[in-house]
């Protein structure tokens, strides 16, 4: 099994950079599934059904989110119509959507991290609980943590090394060089990047970003422009072990 994780994909620069590439990624590379982060895909905060429905039909079969997919009020009654939308695992209890599912035999989990986010109920504790529903079972298991810190991050890699097929870092939009093969058997990435501009302060316009950073203004950040950057990885699974078989980056320019 081939499966491709995307990056957070940043407003409409982003989700046209995935419906130019990932049809020609899937034949190249014989993928299987593809994963990516939408949680900034309107507007570059937030998700939609709109914007949703236009990355399913790029190819996408699962959107993961993190801590902005509340941003857009219209989402929320979409996350319960039975739709490939995920929202963190570690909410409370009780809020609408959910944080996994099943999709071509594999199980794929939105987690979200608590250093430097707010307070969420503890992810490990969460994995925990949700794999001790599948003991004894060898089914593939592809997690997108979302979160900030590297250390958190890391620390979740080892955790769940051995017991997941893959924990890949999203919600930085900076890609990280440590792609590998824990020694559990367990894909990793601090973090995938993002399908966002280049010239830009990790998908936003760059003046205004550092206009915020000068002033300490609140203001609504425009996505920036030119070239987009798309970041993802490559994971090969064994579908009998669950094992991790292989991680690779795949960086591609769109004008």
């Amino acid at each position: 099994m081939r499966i491709l994780a995307i990056g957070d994909i940043i407003g409409k620069p982003g989700r046209k950079a995935v419906k130019e590439i990932l049809p020609g990624l899937r034949d190249k590379h014989g993928i299987d599934l593809v994963i990516g982060n939408g949680e900034n895909a309107a507007g570059g905060l937030g998700l939609t059904p709109e914007t949703a429905e236009e990355l399913f039909q790029s190819g996408i079969d699962v959107i993961t989110s993190g801590n902005h997919i509340w941003a857009c009020k219209e989402i929320v009654p979409y996350l319960d119509s039975g739709t490939a939308v995920l929202r963190p695992l570690n909410y409370p209890v009780g809020n609408p959507g959910r944080g996994y599912l099943h999709k071509k035999g594999v199980l794929v989990v939105n987690l979200i991290g608590r250093v430097f986010i707010s307070h969420f109920d503890c992810p490990f504790r969460a994995m925990d609980q949700l794999l001790a529903e599948y003991k004894g079972r060898s089914v593939p298991i592809i997690v997108d943590f979302h979160a900030e810190a590297s250390s958190e991050k890391v620390a979740m890699g080892r955790y769940l090394d051995g017991r997941v097929s893959a924990v890949l870092g999203t919600h930085t939009h900076v890609g990280t060089v440590d792609a590998r093969i824990l020694p559990g058997g367990t894909a990793y990435v601090t973090d995938i990047g993002m399908v966002g501009p280049i010239d830009s302060v990790i998908g936003d316009d760059t003046e205004a970003v550092i206009n915020r950073f000068l002033t300490l203004i609140p203001s609504r950040l425009s996505v920036g422009r030119g070239e987009v950057s798309f970041d993802a990885v490559l994971v090969e699974v064994d579908m009998k072990t669950g094992n991790a078989l292989n991680i690779q980056r795949i960086h591609e320019v769109v004008d």
